[in-house]
């Protein structure tokens, strides 16, 4: 059982661990290496999932930690948010699409919809890392 108060870290590990497996999954795909591709992006979605977990338990039990810097920072800060805030409410469906059509053969349109849902989903992933490091690290008050 991960403590409440660890749920962040947790929370930026999966998210770290999804971006490193989706930027792996392109880079086979690429090189047409399906197996290797599949699994990546697999491992990504459990990634994914892990995180989410993790987010909702922690917000349900410790609510909304507050962002602490100041000056300019604050509206570079929130513009991330908000980005990230939006893109990962619209990646869910996105994510489900594109792996549904994988999974059921549907390659064509799986690599169509694909092209949109990577770069979104990476960019979600990314940016929750930074969040997290702006929240509990960089701008924390001790």
């Amino acid at each position: 059982m991960v403590p409440v108060e660890s749920l962040p870290s947790f929370d930026a590990f999966f998210n770290a661990l999804s971006a490193i497996l989706m930027t792996t999954g392109y880079f086979f795909i690429r090189r047409r290496n399906i197996i290797a591709h599949r699994a990546c992006m697999l491992g990504a979605v459990a990634s994914s999932l892990l995180f989410l977990v993790g987010y909702l338990t922690y917000h349900a039990q410790a609510g909304t930690t507050r962002f602490q810097g100041t000056g300019l920072i604050r509206p570079i800060y929130f513009a991330v948010l908000i980005s990230h805030t939006i893109l990962a409410a619209a990646i869910v469906p996105l994510v489900i699409i594109t792996l549904s059509r994988a999974l059921r053969g549907k390659f064509s349109a799986h690599k169509k919809i694909a092209r949109f849902t990577l770069p979104i989903w990476l960019y979600v992933s990314v940016t929750g890392v930074l969040v997290y490091f702006a929240l509990y690290h960089w701008f924390a008050k001790a």
